[in-house]
């Protein structure tokens, strides 16, 4: 699970709102609860001729800034009519997503304020629920831009949680071995970390060794006829003239096929695709200078001239840089310590709860044999009295 919600966020949930808008990536998955409305809004914005051009006319700061938004006065009749009609349905989405939380929290005979309880989804104009107008588009531009943008931070904090995880579970394994079950598991856990470091020299990612590498490996092609331009062309796999986030990452294979092997007990792949992501970032970071998270050509041809690019200093796999500090090992461990003990303490709690009913029903159980005696008794005592003496039996009286 862990190694697909990783995947999901390199892939294709790590491109931003505005991204999403500018190169129409509607068949991707953005992650966001409200992929579908944000996705069909766009469809349908794009239909209109004015607005699609603006759209791929108006730079990445000025969508964020809310400009773009403003076009929606323009758009044809049809197109405002369909997205109000998108609107009505989320809005509708979203009070039923309202009503079943607090029916599985116990508040079904509980009042509703929906336009209350609206609020907390921002993506949307709350105050008018059956148009779709200029601040609607302007929500959810900015709505998805921030959300996005914060794929990355969390996904880096998936990570150290799985990896804390990872060795938490290690220490426990330890407790419950002797001494020299302790001392093997310990030796045989520091020999599959050397086997591990224990890869050939890393490219820095996004330098002149890396690309040529891949140049001469995946495309069969000679590094002395290295062309940065040539390179471009043949790995911007969509020909939309940027290399995305996609196609970035695909070169830095070769380089992970160095250090990760599925096969190998010592390699794990959910630290592979972290590194995939690490390369990302880092080549991002250098070379993407408007920050719309695509590479343009000019960026790239830019970027290979650098010194950084030409002469990089070495890079620092995953093992080189522990994704935790002690500290931030302690109080995971003490922040699972606290949920177990409230995990037992519940546990406890609802064991009593379980002998207290038990309890009960033995007494009602008594009661209701104490009750179906006393009728019983209280039947025999009315059949005793309904029958006649004895030595009346057979005889005729006569008046």
């Amino acid at each position: 699970a862990m190694r697909s919600l990783l995947l999901c966020k390199s892939q294709s949930c790590g491109l931003i709102g505005s991204l999403v808008l500018k190169r129409g990536f509607t068949h991707q998955d953005t992650g966001l609860h409200y992929d579908r409305y944000l996705r069909e809004v766009i469809d349908f914005l794009e239909k209109d001729q004015h607005f699609r051009e603006k759209l791929h006319n108006t730079d990445m700061e000025d969508i964020k800034q809310g400009k773009l938004a403003k076009e929606l006065d323009f758009v044809s009749h049809h197109v405002r009519t369909k997205l109000d009609e998108l609107k009505r349905q989320e809005v509708s989405r979203l009070r039923a997503l309202i009503k079943a939380k607090q029916d599985i929290e116990g508040g079904k005979d509980m009042m509703m304020d929906h336009q209350a309880l609206l609020k907390q989804f921002e993506y949307l104009n709350h105050n008018n629920p059956h148009t779709f107008e200029v601040e609607d588009l302007d929500r959810l531009i900015k709505s998805a831009t921030n959300d996005l943008e914060n794929y990355d931070k969390e996904r880096h904090e998936e990570f150290k949680r799985y990896e804390m995880m990872k060795e938490h579970e290690r220490r426990e394994h330890l407790k419950t071995l002797d001494e020299d079950g302790r001392k093997k598991e310990e030796e045989h856990h520091e020999e599959l970390k050397k086997k591990h470091a224990d890869h050939p020299k890393v490219n820095h990612p996004g330098s002149q060794d890396q690309l040529k590498e891949v140049w001469e490996e995946a495309d069969g092609l000679d590094p002395e006829d290295f062309d940065p331009k040539t390179f471009f062309s043949l790995h911007d796999t969509n020909g939309d003239g940027y290399f995305d986030e996609q196609e970035l990452e695909s070169l830095f294979t070769k380089e992970l096929e160095k250090v990760y092997d599925p096969a190998n007990e010592e390699d794990d792949m959910v630290e592979m695709e972290e590194e995939r992501l690490r390369m990302r970032e880092h080549v991002m970071n250098e070379v993407d200078t408007n920050k719309d998270r695509l590479v343009s050509l000019d960026e790239f041809l830019i970027a290979t001239k650098k010194k950084e690019f030409l002469e990089p200093e070495s890079w620092e796999t995953l093992e080189q840089n522990q994704a935790y500090t002690e500290e931030e090992m302690r109080e995971f461990e003490e922040h699972l310590a606290r949920e177990e003990k409230d995990l037992n303490q519940k546990t406890l709690d609802l064991q009593k709860q379980k002998e207290e009913l038990e309890r009960q029903q033995e007494q009602l159980n008594a009661q209701k044999l104490e009750l179906q005696q006393a009728v019983e008794h209280m039947a025999r005592l009315k059949t005793q009295n309904a029958e006649p003496p004895a030595e009346h039996k057979g005889e005729q009286i006569y008046l």
